[in-house]
């Protein structure tokens, strides 16, 4: 019997995730969940977070607990998939270690993703050594699982490219076919999983404030919307409007269903002819958003009336991580020769 191909996913916790992880990811994780036929890993990379946040642990810690809420309550389900946190796995640790002595400091320094990201944060000479790293921390994820299938961002595959280098190196090196070179799984296009800001903003995001999240209660999502970037110059009802670029029109065709189609279609119509307000707009796309985020939002406002259920969770699915990791790592340190008392 053929085993199940090994997903790895999981998120940078620094913050409740919003309405465009869910988009992005966190429903097709479910989906795939669902299907039974993959072994899914997912973590929460809360040492990979602390690599720019070393210095404000209680962020992390805090967030590590919101973020498990908001797995729980989109259906990821414990009992289906092994969810865990990147910490409580120190043979991660270990395999970075033995990997960044097969990669040079250049082509850390040269990966795109990296380059860019330090860029971004302003690190300027001050870049923390773990941060420049990561990349390495992310192949000992990757393949600590034996994972097959990665599931990132085109932003992303310098990283994925970086892990498959490391696999290669490795496996020549010690003349050994322990490690498993994982695949990408890429949006098929640019904007493909991508929910632009409430501002009209390329992108949903913490960081610029612009988003509704998985957590906020009906009355917060209804003045984000209310607040929505719509075209500025629809300033009348009887004003043709434009559609493009306008985010709630954005916003209804990624989370319409099938019977909105037509309601959509000829909202758009009666938009760009003039005669529809934005009001009107928007109060559809509240109804489209609370069809889909209410029963999410009751899900994880039950979850969290006992964290010590979600801790107890987390613990279960480190402890069956950390077998597997050690696992490979055993069988890593048997490829090198280093396992001495065996």
């Amino acid at each position: 019997m053929t085993s199940k191909p090994i997903i790895l996913t999981g998120d940078r916790p620094t913050g409740q995730l919003h309405i465009g992880h869910y988009v992005g990811s966190l429903k097709n994780r479910v989906l795939l969940q669902n299907e039974d036929k993959y072994n899914l890993f997912v973590f929460l990379a809360d040492q990979q977070a602390l690599t720019d946040h070393a210095k404000e642990p209680e962020k992390i810690i805090q967030s590590v607990g919101e973020v498990a809420l908001d797995y729980l309550a989109v259906g990821l389900d414990p009992a289906k998939s092994t969810i865990f946190i990147q910490s409580q796995i120190p043979e991660l640790a270990e395999l970075s270690m033995y990997y960044m002595n097969l990669v040079s400091l250049a082509r850390l320094e040269r990966n795109p993703t990296v380059k860019t990201e330090i860029a971004q944060k302003g690190f300027g000479e001050s870049i923390p050594a773990g941060f420049l790293v990561y990349p390495v921390s992310q192949a000992a994820d990757i393949t600590a699982f034996k994972a097959n299938l990665v599931p990132v961002g085109n932003d992303q595959k310098p990283m994925i490219e970086q892990t498959r280098e490391l696999v290669r190196s490795f496996n020549n090196a010690y003349k050994t076919d322990v490690l498993v070179e994982p695949e990408g799984i890429y949006p098929e296009n640019e904007s493909a999983g991508r929910l632009p800001g409430l501002d009209g903003n390329a992108k949903m995001s913490k960081s610029l404030n612009n988003g509704i999240f998985i957590a906020d209660d009906a009355d917060t999502v209804q003045k984000k919307v209310m607040s929505m970037y719509t075209d500025p110059g629809h300033i009348r009802v009887q004003d043709p409007g434009k559609i493009e670029g306008n985010m709630v029109f954005e916003y209804l065709d990624i989370f319409g269903k099938a019977d909105d189609a037509a309601t959509i279609a000829e909202m758009k119509a009666q938009y760009q002819a003039g005669g529809l307000g934005d009001v009107k707009t928007k109060r559809y796309l509240l109804e489209v958003l609370d069809r889909e985020f209410a029963p999410i939002r009751k899900r994880r406002l039950e979850f969290a009336k006992d964290m010590g259920q979600v801790y107890d969770m987390l613990k279960a699915g480190s402890k069956k991580a950390q077998a597997v990791a050690a696992q490979t790592l055993d069988e890593v340190k048997s490829a090198m020769g280093i396992n001495y008392f065996k």
